[in-house]
């Protein structure tokens, strides 16, 4: 399949086979993360991988949407802004560099079967303590991951290349 097919191909999957994911595909998830690039290479990430149901369920209650429950497995993203990259002006490529990250691991999850969505709105506070985090991490987004229960979907509604690019100047 080529690169194209491969992004026209993942979607956002909100209904998980109840279906434990193999162990080996995981980490070829995981594993494309390893090779997302970053601002100067710095890989200011960490990753908790949740497949335990208690915990789980504790994550799944800082967002309002039951769905999540379904899934077998949530990959919790996190970034540590101590050790970012920061622009001249400031700007902070934490955050930035995490929606590499996390893009990688939903297309390899995507090429190998399995389902994700990226999930953005959820009480980070609550993630953190339950996680019991050290304070240089915050937890970006949550990236539940299985099997999806239906693998068809309707063509994604796009806007057009002249809606999206200019050529030259705005």
């Amino acid at each position: 399949m080529s690169f194209l097919e491969l992004v026209k191909k993942r979607y956002s999957v909100r209904d998980y086979k109840d279906m434990a994911v193999e162990r080996e595909k995981i980490l070829q998830v995981l594993e494309a993360a390893r090779y997302a690039p970053s601002a100067c290479n710095i890989q200011p990430w960490h990753f908790i991988v949740l497949t335990d149901g208690e915990i789980k369920n504790r994550i799944a209650e800082t967002y309002s949407r039951d769905w999540l429950r379904k899934a077998p497995v949530i990959i919790v993203a996190c970034g540590d802004h101590s050790i970012s990259w920061k622009r001249n002006d400031g700007k902070d490529h934490c955050d930035i560099d995490l929606g590499i990250v996390v893009e990688h691991m939903a297309l390899a999850a995507a090429d190998i079967g399995l389902g994700t969505c990226w999930i953005c709105a959820f009480d980070a506070k609550k993630c953190h303590e339950i996680l019991e985090l050290p304070d240089n991490l915050e937890v970006v987004a949550l990236l539940p991951l299985g099997y999806p229960v239906d693998k068809e979907i309707a063509e994604k509604k796009r806007k057009s290349i002249e809606e999206i690019v200019s050529w030259n100047h705005y």
